[in-house]
């Protein structure tokens, strides 16, 4: 069940091509898990791809007026989802107008497009050869009628959403001047069965919901999944045995193991940014401590020992500080301290309770939920504290988690239950870090949303 990237697809031409075009506004060829990736060469009478200056527009500007960009369809088939893909995860981020058009013939008309209002346009074509697929993939500039980026992508069929996925990235970072997020996936629960006896099975999807599927059998209940950022394994608490513990999940063999042998129970993990340790939560008494284990050598390393509940340990970026949730002061806030242990100092000073803390791939801020009057709320803050906003509300918003620019937040969304427990609903949703367009992911019932790096 844990995902696989086939083999690349051969290409003789590769190394010449890289050789020509290897140069910064054009992808230069090469070999990333099975996606072969070929500069284009600019059709007859058009601008070769070239550098392009730095974006002209911003993500703020786009947030308040979507970049129009047209989308014509790859082809039949595997080109036409491939297109849709393409359009739905420029679409559905808030930040493009997709524009549906017959594909010219040759260079475009790019009169034609302008009159649409358009900014940007696609072009290109899906070959499906069976097993593997080529596609490739043109970038215009609609005002200037000029190639930004030209490539083409093999890989194998199985792949073509990925594909979609890349090439949206693609048109994401060349109109924005940021990377994209698309060619990421998010780990989550997957609840089934009445919610007095709910089945909780640890599970994977792309980040747009598609091509969901489960890792573990729900056997024992999972919780808390959350992404190694250096390769494809997964931390989790799991009750194996009625026995919580932390336990390490390889995405390409579907092995797990524990991590480490601790008295008490041993929950709430996050991986180092270099992914060669884990930072966790280790009940003692009445409290629980935060720990640190090497993964290389299995060593840990005691960093609190306040006496009270100190959990939902995270890094931040350049793993020099940890933000964590305790109640040492006589109620769930948040606090910062070196990664190595000592001083901590108190940064949420609003009204209510705070939890779950994630620290954003940027450095720049800080996600949090919040209890105050009987309601959650999920916000962000600086790593000092200050700026602290609300971006949404509900009966219970939990759980954030990143994408990986630190643009979109996933988080779980929960209703509250009627009379007998009818009613009651629990899902993924998304939503900008400003707190604009907020959007249900197609999922089900699920919870615990962790959001990988980048697909390498």
């Amino acid at each position: 069940m844990s995902p696989s990237v086939k083999p690349l697809i051969p290409d003789a031409d590769a190394d010449r091509l890289a050789a020509a075009f290897g140069r910064r506004g054009v992808m230069g060829a090469g070999i990333a898990g099975g996606l072969l990736a070929t500069p284009l060469f600019a059709p007859s009478g058009a601008a070769h791809a070239q550098s392009a200056p730095d974006a002209e527009i911003t993500v703020d500007q786009a947030r308040t007026a979507p970049i129009p960009i047209v989308i014509p369809s790859l082809g039949n088939g595997m080109g036409q989802q491939i297109t849709d893909v393409i359009s739905a995860d420029l679409g559905n981020c808030g930040l493009f107008r997709p524009i549906s058009a017959s594909m010219p013939a040759g260079r475009p008309d790019f009169a034609t497009y302008k009159t649409m209002g358009a900014r940007a346009m696609v072009t290109g074509k899906a070959e499906d050869r069976g097993s593997s697929i080529r596609v490739e993939f043109r970038l215009w500039d609609v005002t200037t009628g000029s190639q930004i980026q030209g490539t083409a992508y093999t890989a194998s069929s199985q792949d073509w959403r990925r594909i979609a996925h890349v090439i949206a990235d693609v048109i994401y970072t060349r109109l924005l001047g940021e990377k994209g997020y698309f060619n990421s996936r998010i780990a989550y629960v997957a609840m089934s069965g009445p919610r007095s006896h709910q089945t909780r099975r640890l599970a994977i999807m792309d980040q747009d919901g598609a091509d969901s599927r489960y890792l573990t059998s729900g056997q024992w209940d999972t919780i808390t999944p959350r992404f190694n950022p250096a390769n494809s394994e997964l931390a989790f608490m799991s009750y194996i045995n009625n026995r919580p513990r932390v336990y390490l999940f390889n995405l390409n063999t579907g092995q797990q193991r524990v991590l480490g042998e601790f008295s008490g129970m041993s929950f709430a993990p996050r991986f180092s940014p270099r992914g060669d340790a884990v930072i966790l939560s280790v009940t003692r008494g009445s409290g629980s401590d935060l720990y640190t284990v090497d993964l290389a050598s299995m060593s840990r390393h005691q960093i609190t020992a306040s006496g009270a509940i100190d959990t939902s340990p995270c890094y931040s970026p350049d793993g020099s500080q940890i933000v964590f949730n305790s109640d040492r002061g006589g109620s769930p806030q948040l606090y910062i301290m070196p990664a190595s242990g000592g001083d901590a100092k108190r940064i949420s000073y609003g009204h209510g309770h705070y939890g779950s803390p994630v620290w954003s791939p940027r450095g720049d801020l800080i996600a949090f939920s919040r209890i105050a009057n009987g309601s959650f709320s999920l916000g962000v803050m600086a790593p000092d504290g200050t700026g602290e906003r609300i971006l949404t509300q509900g009966f219970t918003v939990e759980s954030p988690t990143f994408c990986p620019n630190g643009r979109v937040l996933a988080f779980c969304r929960q209703s509250a239950a009627h009379a007998g427990g009818a009613g009651f609903s629990s899902g993924i949703s998304s939503i900008d870090i400003t707190g604009f367009h907020e959007r249900i992911l197609p999922v089900g019932m699920s919870s615990d949303p962790t959001w990988s790096p980048l697909n390498q």
